[in-house]
């Protein structure tokens, strides 16, 4: 599936499951300080999704590992896809198996050279449904565990701070680890795909469709060739706003962009202070409030 900038007819069914599955999630405060950054010279602004954009409860994409919850969630899920959790093999854990299957699929990536792999997640439930020897629909398979084990809203403040950056003539993008859902949350939650918003493909990039995650930094390339390309715009005129230092801040920094840490809810900042690459590491600003980039 290709990210939504527009709404195709046969996505609308997916909206539903996102809608009845979410219910408002507030931030959870941190102890930072917000020190917003300077916005001169900034013609373009890219952001992260999970912890930036949206409040995540697992602070990411994905679920954490809940144990029974998740396999509950896999079953209630699986009968929504068209599925019975009657005719599951004895002993078949469909949430086990997809951790494994992620896993493995990891493996092999690294195994080929990929520092830090993306899987693409219809694949694996594909391989999940297998092993069960089961046929159901795997899009809304997929939407519905995610919406079940890691529940998204969007961070207060996200439409109008959207609206005002480009309204101030400001170009706007997502460099994200994300899943064919993903693009998905906007017009669920929002009611505006992003293409309405003022995002444009070319400017946007996800883990899924290049096949490796954040803080590698090829997922930033596209984006960055767009923008200089199309637009003349150099890295050092790009802002790169995301909670996590290794994931966000990193790259942004050994790309020359102007990385700005998002520490707005305690259950999706990442400082890493244990991590070499972060320990000595600073981002150009922080916002603790997505309006207060704008303000």
């Amino acid at each position: 599936m290709e990210p939504l900038f527009a709404l195709p007819p046969e996505v609308e069914p997916l909206l539903e499951p996102i809608r009845r599955l979410s219910s408002p999630l507030l931030p959870q405060p941190t102890s930072l300080e917000p020190s917003p950054p300077p916005m001169e010279g900034v013609r373009a602004v890219l952001f992260d999704i999970y912890g930036t954009l949206f409040v995540s409860a697992s602070g990411d994409i994905g679920p954490a590992d809940r144990g029974g919850r998740d396999e509950t969630a896999f079953r209630a899920a699986l009968e929504a896809a068209g599925g019975d959790a009657g005719r599951l093999p004895p002993g078949f854990s469909g949430s086990r198996r997809y951790r494994e299957v992620i896993a493995a699929h990891h493996a092999a990536a690294r195994a080929r050279g990929v520092e830090w792999p993306e899987v693409e997640i219809l694949e694996v439930w594909e391989e999940v449904l297998s092993a069960a020897g089961m046929a159901v629909d795997l899009p809304r398979l997929a939407v519905e565990y995610e919406c079940r084990t890691n529940p998204v809203w969007p961070m207060p403040g996200l439409l109008e701070v959207v609206r005002e950056v480009v309204g101030h003539g400001l170009l706007v993008g997502i460099v994200s680890n994300a899943q064919f859902y993903t693009p998905l949350l906007f017009p669920a939650l929002l009611g505006t795909p992003l293409g309405e918003l003022g995002f444009r493909p070319e400017f946007c990039a996800w883990s899924w469709r290049e096949g490796e995650a954040k803080p590698s930094p090829r997922l930033f390339a596209g984006p960055l060739e767009a923008l200089r390309e199309g637009w003349g715009i150099h890295p050092g005129e790009v802002l790169y706003l995301g909670n996590d230092m290794l994931k966000d801040i990193l790259p942004a920094h050994r790309l020359g962009l102007r990385p700005v840490l998002f520490a707005g809810d305690r259950r999706s900042l990442r400082l890493r202070p244990e991590h070499p690459h972060c320990r000595h590491l600073s981002a150009d600003g922080v916002i603790t409030d997505l309006r207060q980039l704008v303000e």
